[in-house]
């Protein structure tokens, strides 16, 4: 099994940044695909990028070329790096984890994909 703790959210105005980190522990020695989902006020919750193990990323359309997803090995940490904020990214943030190489092309973006699961952070854009 796998821990996975998120921190970084926080209020911020529409064009800030934040940057958010999920640091594992636990069995950190497996391979993962690593995933953050959001979910926003009665929304569902959504895949906005994905990690797989060989560094090949996946994002959204409603968040690439703004979002930034990366990791550091040494640190056992997830990274969310996200740009250009808009009022519409206002979510509860989760960091994800399923044992596998690489996140399935499908369906990365469901959650029932991923077994583990950090308790979220906050991101408030006005």
């Amino acid at each position: 099994h796998v821990q996975l703790v998120e921190s970084g959210g926080g209020s911020v105005q529409a064009g800030g940044s934040l940057k958010l980190s999920c640091a594992a522990s636990g069995r950190t020695d497996r391979q993962y695909c690593m995933a953050w989902f959001r979910q926003g006020p009665g929304k569902d919750r959504e895949g906005v990028a994905n990690l797989n193990s060989d560094g090949s990323t996946t994002y959204s359309d409603s968040v690439r070329g703004r979002f930034t997803i990366s990791r550091d090995n040494a640190k056992n940490t997830l990274y969310l790096q996200m740009n250009s904020l808009k009022p519409e990214d206002t979510a509860m943030y989760y960091c994800a984890a399923d044992q596998r190489d690489f996140c399935p092309t499908n369906t990365w973006h469901v959650q029932a994909t991923f077994d583990y699961w950090g308790q979220g952070t906050q991101v408030t854009v006005s």
